[in-house]
């Protein structure tokens, strides 16, 4: 079976985090690992606080997964600060990690920051040029470019820069307010769209460790970028159409849709 590893935070209501990416990678048919970098005490509403790892059992973590059951590919997601940045970067380049999907989760749905000022300069130098592919969404990537996005040509021009910036292929997704759900994917001078459909949902809490658990999955699979990136979001459009509605705020999708009683 292939396997998968997740370095991200908990999600107390199971919507986003490892929690996501767990079930996100068992539906995509791949053998699922995580190493946990926070605890979050959150809802659908909002996240209420946050208790980071030390690096140290970061690495411990880490260390017990690569020497045991190696991953094939390897998605990033929420990581707080420069300590547990470094540690990962460290550890990937230790171990020659291959396949890493690099979330780049800054703000989570509901609006709460989930990482520091100074823990971005971090994940820019040390993490990114790691990267088979970042995937921001239209608010990170503006972070990424300090620039204002404006339009589907904004998209190209931010994964142009932010490819060549990092060495790194992109994923800009589009869903959060230019277009009907068109992501933008760069790679080696080249972009194509990958086109959606938005569907009219309130419930899209973990939408990005969702996204990035399943390239990750179909990387691990052996599909090439491009296929991996097209499964991944055939998958998750399938989730959110399935209308899973729970919880008072932005509730989570069904990564289970395939599923039956």
């Amino acid at each position: 079976m292939h396997t998968a590893l997740t370095i991200a935070g908990s999600d107390s209501s199971g919507g986003a985090g490892i929690q996501a990416d767990i079930k996100t990678m068992m539906a995509n048919g791949v053998y699922a690992m995580s190493a946990v970098t926070a605890l979050t005490a959150q809802n659908t509403t909002g996240v209420a606080a946050i208790m980071e790892a030390t690096p140290e059992f970061l690495g411990q973590q880490l260390d017990c997964i690569f020497t045991d059951i190696y991953p094939e590919a390897v998605k990033i997601g929420m990581v707080c600060s420069s300590g547990l940045i470094e540690m990962i970067a460290s550890k990937l380049r230790e171990y020659k990690a291959s396949n890493v999907v690099v979330d780049t989760v800054m703000v989570s749905t509901s609006g709460s920051k989930l990482i520091t000022d100074e823990a971005i300069d971090v994940l820019k130098e040390k993490l990114f040029p790691l990267a088979t592919v970042l995937t921001p969404n239209i608010p990170e990537a503006e972070v990424l470019v300090d620039w204002k996005i404006v339009s589907e040509e904004d998209m190209i021009k931010a994964a142009v820069e932010i490819s060549e910036k990092y060495h790194c292929a992109v994923l800009c997704k589009g869903g959060h307010s230019l277009n009907d759900a068109n992501d933008l994917f760069y790679a080696e001078g080249k972009y194509q769209w990958l086109k959606g459909k938005r569907i009219q949902t309130r419930n899209t809490h973990g939408t990005g460790c969702t996204l990035s658990s399943a390239i990750a999955s179909n990387l691990a699979k052996g599909y090439p970028l491009m296929e991996a990136l097209e499964k991944a979001k055939e998958y998750i459009s399938l989730a959110l159409a399935a209308g899973l509605d729970l919880g008072k705020g932005s509730g989570p999708m069904n990564h289970g849709f395939m599923l039956t009683e």
